[in-house]
């Protein structure tokens, strides 16, 4: 009788989280999520747990429901959990006034945000780390030399 379910929006390798009416800026709350960004799990987990910033507590606690969503929901390993992404949002603006001088105010913003963390099963990283390959190093081209050098080279083999 009622609506068929909502299609999966994610892939399947894939879970979320998302932290709404978080009580902070999203310049500063972008801050925190930059730190984050295209890290493991559990490497992410360390950085915001001895960082520094009041709002890398609640970010924390939206990872770890992330975490939790891929373990229960979707049966990925945790071990092979990467960051993918995390995107911080606007949400509700508190107004408030500040009475100035001459019977004026003056417009005070209290502003909300909301952060989305997605994190993916890296498959590919796990098995090669099985079989003990090791991506190949790219080779580096010998520096040039520039034209001051050549000819202070020379110059030094005389002497």
């Amino acid at each position: 009788m009622g609506k068929d379910a909502r299609a999966r929006v994610l892939a399947d390798t894939q879970a979320k989280a998302v932290g709404r009416m978080i009580r902070v800026s999203p310049r500063k709350l972008n801050l925190v999520a930059q730190t984050i960004r295209g890290k493991k799990a559990e490497a992410a987990l360390n950085e915001l747990t001895f960082s520094r910033k009041r709002i890398a507590g609640d970010v924390k606690k939206v990872l770890q429901s992330a975490i939790a969503n891929a373990e229960n929901n979707h049966d990925l390993d945790v071990d092979n959990l990467v960051v993918t992404e995390a995107s911080v949002g606007k949400n509700m603006v508190m107004k408030r006034f500040h009475a100035r001088a001459r019977g004026r105010g003056a417009g005070i913003e209290k502003f909300f945000s909301q952060i989305t963390i997605v994190v993916e099963e890296l498959k590919e990283a796990a098995e090669d780390k099985a079989k003990g390959k090791k991506k190949p190093a790219a080779k580096k081209a010998a520096p040039k030399k520039t034209k001051a050098a050549e000819d202070a080279a020379p110059a030094e083999e005389n002497a």
